[in-house]
């Protein structure tokens, strides 16, 4: 080991000089482990920072000004479409640190949290006031408010109550040259831009946020969960379909297929029916009588639509199980196989079963298992392709694979993501949905937040080199 490998680079020696010691990291080990998040690409920083303020965050971004490096914002690096590595290396900002939960204001419901603040220890902290925070992805138990605003995430219940940013009123921002701003509030602001709506669902791009000011909503008297068994997938999908139009929206509306519940099964033991090829979870919350209606009327819809089993969790304990599994779902695809690759698609309802029908194709032409674990409710498709890293030419099939089944979804009137964003993963496959003149008014909106480019730069938008340039009905162009 030569002299100078103990000692820190230049950057990383400035970066020190503002934070200290303990807030920076430096060597390749650490870095290592900060070069990927839960997608396929890695990108290994230069410096990993730590941040303890708002004060912190600003003058690491001022620094960045100062010497022309990039950075990148990072909560518990679950993302799955590579929106927290940095694709250009530079200041990878780590928010693991700022994780208070800063205010909870019942009479006005909201609290103000920092954005390492894990999205389930919310709920938790403000369960016994009778108050929840709803949006709660399948890795809520380790992901970030940040996160969840960076990327508008969702998960089973927001089919009644919305994604992220339907409850988030404000945030405090690090802009890209370093100035704090505070955008929205408690209070409504009309005839003014939505600059927090902007920046929710912006992958990281436009600003490091710092500050969260979330609505919390009050409990429900009562809550149930129902189990509908089907033949197939498809078959289910009619059943949701059937729900919907009935005019009932339940909180979830989620449905795993056959090798999604046996995986899940052998992980989490939650208890679903050995053999039906889609399983139905559906939960109700509200009031006693107006969730005992909806639960009869869904559970006849279902059983009028060839259920094999329709059944009501009998205990508080049995719907935790069920749910248990659902969460854990993505976690138990190591029973089936060493690698696995999550999509995130959105297709109209009415066109489900005609999407999946395609990805069963993709898998075969492919020659790669696929689960599927969804959001049926709002048409929010999870694919899993189940693969092994060491087989000679398999990232190839993988890719190509994931593909087809975003070409599926946009062809079929839907979208690219739901609510893992483009990042790098998808940035190629921007043509499948938008046109040169969309991307190019996104553009715009960058560089209007960041025009030197220094904020998460090199992601979501295609380059000449790696752009698919497809157009909806896969045939490749020469270029925009």
């Amino acid at each position: 080991m030569s002299a100078t490998s103990d000692k820190p680079n230049a950057l990383a020696a400035r970066l020190i000089s503002l934070l200290g010691d303990e807030a920076v990291f430096w060597k390749g080990y650490d870095l290592r482990l900060y070069e990927y998040d839960a997608a396929l690409e890695t990108a290994r920083p230069e410096t990993v920072v730590f941040p303890t303020s708002t004060e912190e965050v600003a003058a690491v971004v001022k620094l960045c000004n100062e010497l022309d490096v990039p950075f990148t914002a990072r909560g518990a690096g679950t993302g799955l479409s590579g929106g927290a590595i940095p694709a250009r290396r530079g200041v990878l900002v780590c928010f693991t640190r700022m994780n208070r939960i800063l205010e909870v204001d019942e009479a006005n419901l909201t609290a103000l949290v920092e954005p390492g603040v894990v999205n389930l220890h919310l709920s938790e902290a403000v369960r016994h006031l009778g108050l929840q925070f709803v949006p709660d992805p399948s890795s809520q138990r380790s992901s970030t408010i940040g996160g969840n605003v960076g990327e508008n995430s969702g998960g089973p219940h927001t089919l009644a109550y919305g994604v992220t940013t339907n409850h988030v009123l404000g945030l405090e921002a690090v802009m890209p040259d370093g100035e704090v701003v505070w955008l929205g509030g408690k209070t409504a602001t009309p005839g003014a831009y939505d600059f927090v709506g902007v920046l929710v669902g912006s992958e990281g791009m436009l600003a490091l946020v710092t500050k969260v000011l979330v609505r919390l909503v009050p409990l429900s008297e009562h809550g149930a969960t129902l189990l509908a068994a089907f033949d197939s997938v498809a078959v289910a999908s009619k059943a949701v379909s059937a729900v919907i139009a009935a005019g009932i929206v339940p909180a979830a509306l989620e449905m795993m297929d056959r090798l999604a519940t046996q995986a899940i099964e052998a992980s989490v033991h939650a208890g679903y029916p050995d053999g039906a090829g889609g399983v139905l979870l559906v939960d109700f919350e509200g009031f006693k009588e107006e969730v005992e209606e909806s639960i009869t009327a869904v559970a006849a819809i279902c059983r009028d639509h060839g259920a094999l089993q329709v059944r009501e969790a009998a205990s508080q304990k049995e719907r935790a199980l069920l749910w248990a599994g659902r969460k854990g779902a993505f976690g138990a695809m190591g029973r089936l196989s060493p690698n696995f690759y999550t999509m995130d698609g959105v297709v109209p309802r009415t066109r489900l079963t005609e999407v999946l029908n395609g990805v069963d194709r993709v898998s075969e032409e492919m020659g790669l298992p696929i689960a599927n674990v969804f959001h049926a409710g709002d048409g929010n498709i999870h694919p899993l392709v189940l693969f092994d890293e060491d087989e000679d030419g398999v990232m190839e099939r993988v890719h190509e694979a994931a593909r087809r089944i975003l070409e599926l979804c946009t062809q079929a009137g839907g979208s690219l993501t739901g609510e893992h964003g483009i990042g790098l993963e998808k940035q190629g496959m921007v043509p499948l949905q938008f046109s040169a003149a969309d991307v190019e008014v996104m553009r715009r909106m960058k560089l209007a937040f960041d025009p030197r480019e220094l904020c998460n730069p090199g992601k979501m938008f295609p380059t000449p080199g790696q752009c698919l340039e497809l157009t909806a009905t896969g045939s490749r162009l020469s270029g925009w």
